[in-house]
């Protein structure tokens, strides 16, 4: 199994042929998913979904593509044919197991409504929690780390890798951030991530990770 990372919170799984697209966005660039399978979509803020990837994805795409999603995102873009899921769904597509977690986005301020959100677990090896800190419950192997995002602070991220103890990391959701602010960042999750034995791999947009 490969992921390759994409700019921002966009990731590529590939896996027995078929690819898996997870949360293509605004921040991200176009790109292609050969013999696409599936797409998850996080939550509904345009960082995570736009309209033009998912229609260019699709277009292209050799057959049907599955595409799993908490409500607020079927609600915001009913014309798609989505199957709805919540923290404690299990759902498959093509070579990929998806285990769904959380159900709400990490809260921005409390002026600002919070939405649905919900993290997956890819193959029982990658696991990608979208806009929030959920801890899964089961151990993990490699974990997205959201590096930068107006609902979160470095302390918080270093509590969250402290949590979960992946075996490897690898920083997320960084386009916000500036490049000095991005190696400040990835400092701190790879230190907590080696406090417990595990590796940081720096991704940036277009690197790959085997995730086997």
């Amino acid at each position: 199994m490969i992921l390759t990372k994409r700019e921002h919170a966009c990731l590529v799984v590939e896996h027995e042929g078929a690819s898996l697209v997870i949360d293509p966005g605004s921040y991200t660039a176009p790109f292609s998913a050969e013999h696409l399978a599936a797409i998850v979509v996080t939550h509904e803020h345009a960082d995570h979904i736009t309209r033009e990837h998912l229609d260019r994805l699709l277009g292209a795409a050799e057959g049907a593509v599955h595409l799993f999603a908490p409500a607020g995102v079927a609600a915001a873009h009913p014309d798609y044919d989505w199957t709805v899921v919540d923290a404690g769904d299990v759902r498959a597509a093509g070579p990929f197991a998806l285990a769904f977690s959380g159900g709400r986005h990490a809260t921005i301020h409390r002026s600002i409504p919070v939405i649905d959100n919900v993290g997956v677990f890819v193959n029982e090896t990658l696991y990608y929690p979208g806009d929030s800190f959920t801890v899964p419950e089961r151990s993990v192997d490699v974990l997205a780390v959201p590096s930068s995002a107006p609902w979160l602070k470095i302390g918080e991220v270093m509590d969250y890798v402290d949590a979960v103890r992946p075996r490897r990391s690898f920083p997320t959701h960084e386009r916000i951030n500036s490049e000095i602010g991005q190696k400040m960042a990835n400092a701190r999750i790879q230190h907590v991530t080696e406090l417990h034995g595990g590796t940081f791999v720096a991704l940036e947009a277009g690197d790959s990770l085997e995730l086997d």
